[in-house]
């Protein structure tokens, strides 16, 4: 039985390291700057053209028979029209209204 005492002592201090570790991450990301305050730039004319590409090479695959490729592609696609969208929208929820 004294075999296993060690190995309690190492796991209790591997685990009081651990919750230490956490603890300074978690209090460095509450004094992080926030998201918000980045500047994001989207081009939205490649955005739409690689989703174009991407519903091309999907339309491809799905003739050729590979329909689960054609279905990530489609997905693919999808995700890059979304973001495109959101990109235009926020663009046009950051700028003054026109009645000031």
């Amino acid at each position: 039985m004294r075999h296993t005492t060690p190995a309690r002592r190492a796991l209790t201090a591997l685990l009081a390291t651990t919750l230490l570790a956490g603890g300074v991450l978690l209090g460095q990301t509450a004094t992080a700057e926030p998201a918000a305050a980045k500047t994001v730039t989207c081009n939205v004319t490649k955005l739409r053209a690689d989703a174009r590409k991407e519903r091309d090479r999907a339309a491809q695959l799905r003739h050729l028979g590979a329909k689960a490729e054609a279905r990530k592609a489609a997905a693919r696609a999808d995700a890059l029209e979304r973001k495109a969208q959101q990109c235009v929208d926020a663009d046009n929820n950051s700028r003054p209204p026109l009645w000031k």
